[in-house]
């Protein structure tokens, strides 16, 4: 491995004091190399050394360190945890397939070394993800910080208000947890450190206080970018400083200058759980999507304005502020004027603390680092804001009887006392901003305890109105007690940026565009709460459906209706990403009318338009994704949304993010929507199909032969023993197995989910079943004596069931026969079609053997004919099948189970007389025969062994015909 290819000043056998000597140092890390690490005494002395050198040098030059074990296969960064040394990321180089890149990332992320990266979406998740070794290190030192200081007033006080302002929109959806918090502080004061190095300021030579309380962008006059928020906590606690100038250090290596994307959506996504962000309804929009929208809306830049109200990392924000400068740009309108005219005609709002600072960063990348430093611009804010959109609650950081009312929580008891702003104030937004954030300054300043100064001259230069004063003078002595209390440091950021969305509802603020992507999240995924608070809204704007549909129904229809009634002036139009069931399923009948009646005035949309996205090749959100078009329009003209839509399909290249690197491989064409009844979305197969039986634990069921020794055992018995699996559970793989002999008649062949490839089967296991004709012979029967060595097993396995079940409520018989899941298969039938439970992908194949046992990992259903069972195997192993079934699966864990939903794809029943379906069980047949003849390892894992067919069958000559086939037949 040549390091110098790397840009890595290198020293050997570095003095540290005492005589010792580090063997590599390497800027801020120090490597220490063994023979071998695989002893644990030779580990931890070697840890020992380390930590020495680690200390000693954190102390010598005031800045964190980073030590590294190796022994060139194994690679362990650690860092300082108090005095003790912590293991924060390892990296193994294997023996027999070593990968020296994946080495040389690793190492790079721990040492910082390389410049210029390019701020590609690819090396953003790849050098700051989750699995990078740069995450590892920041999140340990982070949550060292956070675990010391947790208990702090002005620590707890932030987390309080990050955790209300995500409970507000999404109740007990959102786990308040210590992991989520440090994660959000991470991604933030990263977000806020490449802000500045968007304008090409140095910030590893600035003081870290300075750059997360956006210093320099104030002395800039660039205003709303970085101020303090919940997560510069990190600036009140020792050690905190140390970690933003790791985080300057390791950000500075990218070119931020370069950036073309919306690429802080990258690393929140990169970051944050895949989980997480599903149950919170968090679908980033891809870029190229989001460019197409507000193309299609924005029609005159110029003059429109436009809003996100629910803007997440800022990608809509982005481009419609790219096509503001451009035609701002074609029409020679001079800098100042176009900044200025930006700022008026873009904004955003966001409910998420943490997708509120990553927009405003973007809107920043939006404007590019030219503009910005140029001696034309005059002073400008960044127009996005933090604010509760939907308006959940009545109470709570709104307008109340006429005035803006926060909860502070000052006192002994949280959410004690109010900050209340007449609403008259917020008539000047700026205004209004220089007042709230004068007042929080003051309130900071150095004063005797409990002494609240006069406000008077504040007042009159800011010309606040007289009768007024005293309700200013009421807040301000109530920021006092708060900065008394040590829980100040945040009020001005929090007042300010909520009373904003309040500003925009004034009817004479509001706007010409809406875009953007609201939250998913069905109301099945709801908490209860939450769910009571929907239905009222929903019932109210006339788009809740019924109890019968509830399940269903989604939050982004609401927050369409809620958000148009609020910000969208009348004639305004509106473009959103929605699920693809907004087109055609009946639960969204009241919102497709385009008449939301409220309590307050109604509201009507005239659609004009939609886009089907669901046939897009790899889909890019969980589930089925559509663009809907309309305007707000007067009493009674609205309009319904079209049956007539914008069908998209093709398969967007891997790393594709760019309209200009996917428009080639997209094709726009008309199509009619189907209205679904939910009637319609099952297929007649679907109650032919039934799971298989239950025979598990293994343990007591599924035997090897064994030898009968050199007497042998006599015609018609097997010696056999139990099966073992490294699968098995608790407290099963614990207990010893089975042995004994069993007369041969009661070994049945048993195919497992694993047994199943595409076309083709493995051989079936074996197992000990009590199974005479149609009967099963239960432990106590009079059956089963004339069956000696049967009874004797089926005894032994019963006494393990019964010593061991985790409820007494099944018997060993009640459980291999549950449902009737094992009898229903008696006696077998000569044709049965057998498909895999579990995984994203079916595999299907043919069952001939009327003898065989089908277990519960696997679905079966007897077919009339070969053919039938041809056909069924060709649509099922088609590989786009998932494709076709992804958008109508749920979300979370049932996402990866294709089982629960195949069904609901229109498969019709096999009809010999039509030509298509003929075709299809031709194409099985002729499939089926050439992956029989494939020359495979049938001793490999199953997984490899279905992903190799896979790919055969997607090379296959005939895999275009078949795709064709299937997509025509069940796309609908």
């Amino acid at each position: 491995m040549n390091l110098a290819e790397h840009d890595l000043e290198v020293d050997l056998e570095t003095q540290v004091g005492d005589r010792r000597r580090i063997d590599i140092e390497v800027g801020f890390t120090a490597i220490e190399t063994k023979k071998s690490l695989t002893s644990i005494a030779v580990l931890r002395d070697a840890e020992r050394q380390l930590q020495g050198y680690v200390a000693a040098r954190t102390e010598q030059v005031g800045q964190s360190y980073v030590g590294i074990l190796t022994d060139g296969a194994a690679w362990r960064a650690y860092r300082l945890q108090g005095s003790e040394l912590a293991l924060a990321t390892e990296h193994t180089l294997k023996a027999t397939r070593p990968d020296g890149e994946a080495l040389l990332l690793w190492l790079e992320g721990v040492l910082c070394t390389q410049r210029d990266i390019p701020p590609t979406p690819a090396e953003i998740s790849r050098r700051l993800g989750a699995t990078s070794a740069s995450y590892d290190l920041d999140r340990a030192q982070l949550a060292n910080l956070y675990a010391k200081n947790a208990n702090l007033p002005t620590v707890q006080l932030k987390r309080q208000l990050w955790a209300r302002l995500l409970r507000t929109a999404l109740g007990t959806q959102f786990e308040d947890n210590d992991s989520l918090f440090i994660e959000h502080t991470l991604l933030v004061n990263s977000a806020e450190i490449i802000a500045h190095l968007v304008l090409g300021i140095a910030v590893v030579d600035m003081q870290p206080a300075s750059i997360l309380r956006g210093q320099r962008f104030d002395q800039a006059q660039i205003y709303g970018v970085v101020e303090q928020d919940f997560f510069d906590w990190v600036l009140e606690v020792e050690g905190g400083a140390d970690l933003v100038r790791t985080l300057a250090r390791r950000l500075s290596r990218f070119a931020w200058s370069e950036v073309e994307h919306d690429v802080l959506k990258v690393l929140y996504e990169s970051v944050i759980e895949t989980d997480t962000r599903k149950r919170l309804g968090e679908y980033y929009t891809p870029d190229w999507l989001a460019e197409q929208v507000v193309t299609e809306v924005v029609r005159q830049p110029l003059t429109s304005r436009v809003l996100d109200p629910a803007c997440g990392s800022g990608t809509f924000v982005f481009h419609a502020a790219r096509r503001y400068l451009s035609a701002a740009d074609e029409a020679g309108v001079p800098l100042k004027q176009a900044l200025e005219g930006l700022t008026r005609h873009v904004a955003g709002i966001d409910l998420h603390p943490v997708a509120v600072a990553l927009a405003r960063v973007t809107y920043v990348l939006a404007i590019g680092r030219e503009r910005l430093i140029s001696d034309e611009r005059e002073a400008i804010r960044i127009p996005v804001y933090l604010g509760d959109s939907v308006q959940w609650t009545q109470r709570q950081d709104l307008f109340t009887q006429e005035q803006l009312v926060i909860r502070t929580g000052a006192g002994n008891q949280l959410f004690e006392n109010e900050l209340r702003f007449p609403e008259r104030l917020l008539e000047d937004a700026s205004q209004f901003d220089r007042l709230v954030s004068e007042l929080a300054e003051l309130a900071a300043r150095p004063r005797q305890r409990g002494n609240v100064p006069s406000l008077k001259p504040l007042l009159n230069r800011l010309a606040v109105p007289v009768d007024d004063h005293a309700s200013v003078q009421r807040n301000f002595q109530l920021l006092c007690e708060l900065v008394d209390e040590g829980r100040n440091h945040i009020w001005s950021y929090y007042v300010r940026n909520l009373a904003r969305p309040m500003w925009l509802a004034r009817p004479e603020n509001r706007v010409d565009v809406m875009v953007g992507n609201p939250p998913w999240l069905a109301y099945r995924h709801m908490p209860t709460d939450m769910q009571k608070t929907f239905r009222t809204l929903a019932t109210d704007l006339n788009v809740w459906q019924g109890r019968e549909v509830a399940t269903h129904q989604d939050l982004s229809g609401l927050f369409i209706a809620r958000t148009v009634q609020q910000y969208l002036t009348e004639g305004g139009e509106f473009g959103f990403v929605m699920p693809n069931a907004v087109l055609d399923r009946p639960y969204w009948d009241g919102f497709r009318s385009g008449r939301y009646l409220d309590p307050m005035g109604q509201v009507e949309v005239a659609f004009k338009g939609s886009w089907d996205l669901r046939r897009i090749r790899p889909h890019f959100f969980p589930r089925g994704g559509a663009v809907i078009f309309g305007s707000r329009v007067g009493l009674d003209q609205a309009q319904r949304l079209p049956r007539e839509t914008t069908r998209f399909t093709g398969k967007i290249p891997r790393g594709a993010h760019d309209w200009r690197q996917v428009e080639a491989h997209l094709q726009r064409s008309g199509a009619q929507l189907t209205l679904l009844s939910d009637a319609l979305l099952e297929s007649p197969y679907k109650p032919r199909f039934s799971q298989g039986a239950s025979l598990v634990p293994r343990v007591l069921f599924f035997v090897s032969p064994q030898g009968g020794g050199p007497l042998g055992l006599g015609a018609g018995r097997t010696a056999v023993k139990s099966t073992r699996s490294s699968n098995e559970k608790e407290p099963w793989k614990r207990l010893p197995a089975l042995e004994g002999v069993v007369e041969t008649e009661f070994i049945r062949p048993v195919l497992l989910g694993e047994s199943v490839l595409p076309y083709r089967l493995l051989a079936p296991r074996k197992a000990v079943l009590p199974l005479e004709g149609t009967n099963i012979l239960g432990v106590d029967s009079q059956k089963i004596e004339a069956y000696p060595e049967l009874a004797a097993w089926w005894r032994s396995a019963n006494e393990v069931w019964n010593q061991n079940r985790s409820s007494e409520l099944l018997t060993l018989t009640e459980q291999m026969d549950f449902r009737g899941k094992l009898t229903s298969q008696l006696p077998g039938t000569a044709r049965r079609v057998v498909y895999s439970k579990s995984g994203m992908h079916v595999s299907a194949s043919l069952v001939e053997s009327p003898n065989v046992i089908i277990e519960h990992t696997l679905y079966w259903a007897t077919v009339a004919s070969r053919d039938e069972g041809m056909y069924l195997c060709a649509i099922l192993n088609t590989p786009t099948l998932t494709d076709l079934v992804r958008p109508l699966m749920a979300y979370g864990k049932d996402e990866r189970h294709i089982d629960k939903h195949l069904w609901r794809l229109p498969i019709p029943l096999y009809d010999a007389n039509n030509p298509v379906h003929r075709r299809l069980a031709e194409l099985g047949a002729i499939e089926a025969s050439r992956i029989a003849d494939l020359d495979i390892d049938v001793s490999s894992n199953f997984v490899a062994l279905r992903r190799r067919i896979r790919e055969w069958l997607a090379a296959s000559p005939y895999a275009d015909e078949l795709e064709e086939i299937v997509v025509a037949m069940l796309d609908q």
